[in-house]
């Protein structure tokens, strides 16, 4: 009868594991979206400041940027906190409850919304993105260029 008890609770385990990966999924899908958005806006408002010759067209896309790049680390920041869940789960004198999926124990560290904004893989994407859009807008905003060049 043990040996039963035990594949029941191996099987709601991985099933347990199975949720959690999951929803780490979904994270990474929802952060691939938010940067095909942002590229995808960011252009848009480009190819309008090419037509139109408004440099407020490069302000106004500095502005999509810093909201998906805040979207873009909440995500990054819940998938680290699902990863540790996972983990967590694991091992073998683990304290979750079956099925749980709750991250509230998972604070500060790299748990924190900071870390994963300076995150090397995310803010590497908008900050660069961030800075080119703020020097387009200050050379075509204030002739930048035609006073280097003077």
């Amino acid at each position: 009868m043990n040996g039963y008890n035990n594949n029941i609770m191996e099987k709601a385990k991985i099933q347990h594991l199975e949720f959690i990966q999951n929803i780490i999924n979904r994270m990474n899908s929802n952060s691939f979206q938010i940067k095909g958005w942002m590229i995808t806006i960011v252009s848009a408002l480009l190819a309008l400041f090419a037509s139109s010759n408004n440099e407020t067209y490069i302000f106004v896309a500095a502005i999509p940027t810093l909201v998906f790049w805040f979207l873009d680390s909440y995500y990054l920041q819940q998938e680290r906190k699902y990863r540790r869940l996972y983990e967590d789960v694991l091992q073998e004198d683990s304290a979750i409850s079956p099925f749980s999926l709750s991250t509230k124990d998972y604070k500060g560290g790299r748990f924190c919304l900071w870390n994963s904004f300076i995150s090397p893989t995310i803010a590497l994407l908008y900050g660069i993105v961030f800075l080119l859009l703020v020097m387009l807008y200050l050379i075509f905003k204030f002739g930048i260029c035609s006073i280097i060049i003077n």
